[in-house]
């Protein structure tokens, strides 16, 4: 009998298809040794739930679940059809998946209990970012937080099981549905990015360990709000017009992001006379892209403190936020808070 050593073939037939998000999961795992594979499972099933979004969002324009769903959730935005059913998904993939006892939900008013005594963390999800551009086939997405409870195992779950800063975040992350669907995430070791090949039904990784660039020339604010800007804001977007920055404004913050952490670039959606504490809800939205823009080497602040480090009161407490290239933060800062916000 012949025994011969494992030699991978060099041939041109034998391209590497890459490393999918299962694989590097596991390779991964040894970061958690308290998780005894938990978390690990907790990722892919919000992979699972990710991949039925993306194929019902392809569907979309053949289906007919675009279009207004004809309520309001607790934000009192009008929900889309896609928006609920988002919601299901990912909250019927958490549930089944054993290792989460509540969920935060922008689409729910109250927290959900899953009733999983043996349920280890608590996640808080926007099951579907930018949903108001659905109908116009403009790149949408998923932004989820995942904390460990604080509570005992098997006990009900408390506020402060729910109620945690985003400095408490074990992994955050977000789904981006575009011109391709890529899932980027973080676990507190740096942040990498993996691309959905349909034709496999496998998400490979594509972008080990993003970098943002500390500076860019790219700014992102929805500019016709600027009557309501603090003086120092519009003195800072005037001054990167000045510059020549290029204006870049897709309406799904995660999209938006997105761009601007690869690029380089900054976020964002300031406190307004209308909105002065803001707009993007804390728990979902600014703590899972803070936590990923840190690990990145960016920086997400609210305009007077360090994003991570706000303690939340209310489930869909809002913030403003400034986040991106560390440098165009910095500058944006010094204008803003130059100015007194006055908001009569």
């Amino acid at each position: 009998m012949k025994i011969s050593s494992y030699q991978p073939d060099q041939s041109g037939l034998a391209y590497s298809v890459g490393t999918t998000l299962d694989r590097f999961i596991k390779l991964k795992q040894s970061d958690f040794p308290f998780a005894s594979g938990e978390l690990s499972q907790l990722l892919r099933d919000i992979a699972l739930a990710s991949k039925i979004v993306n194929r019902e969002t392809n569907r979309a324009g053949l289906s007919n679940i675009g279009g207004a769903f004809g309520q309001t959730n607790v934000q009192g935005e009008e929900q889309q059809k896609l928006d609920v059913i988002a919601n299901i998904r990912f909250i019927r993939a958490l549930s089944k998946g054993g290792e989460v006892c509540a969920i935060v939900s922008e689409e729910e008013d109250a927290v959900i209990d899953l009733n999983n005594k043996s349920g280890k963390y608590v996640v808080a999800i926007d099951p579907l970012d930018g949903s108001s551009n659905i109908d116009v086939n403009i790149s949408i997405g998923t932004i989820f937080s995942i904390y460990r409870r604080k509570t005992p195992v098997g006990s009900p779950i408390r506020e402060e099981d729910i109620m945690q800063q985003g400095t408490e975040q074990v992994a955050s992350g977000y789904v981006l549905y575009g011109s391709s669907t890529m899932l980027v995430y973080t676990t507190g070791f740096g942040v990498n990015g993996f691309t959905y090949e349909q034709s496999l039904g496998e998400f490979f990784l594509s972008h080990p360990m993003i970098k943002a660039p500390e500076s860019g020339s790219i700014y992102s604010i929805n500019e016709g709000t600027q009557e309501d800007w603090n003086p120092g804001i519009k003195e800072y977007i005037d001054n990167c017009k000045v510059k020549k920055f290029s204006a870049r404004y897709i309406g799904s913050l995660v999209a938006d992001f997105h761009r601007n952490l690869l690029k380089g670039g900054i976020y964002i959606y300031p406190a307004t006379k209308k909105n002065p504490n803001g707009k993007l809800r804390l728990m979902y939205e600014a703590n899972a892209l803070a936590f990923i823009a840190e690990q990145a080497g960016a920086v997400a602040t609210d305009g007077n403190k360090r994003i991570l480090e706000i303690q939340p009161t209310s489930l869909h407490q809002r913030t403003p936020l400034l986040i991106g290239s560390k440098n165009m933060v910095a500058e944006a800062l010094q204008f803003s808070n130059k100015t007194e916000f006055s908001t009569n």
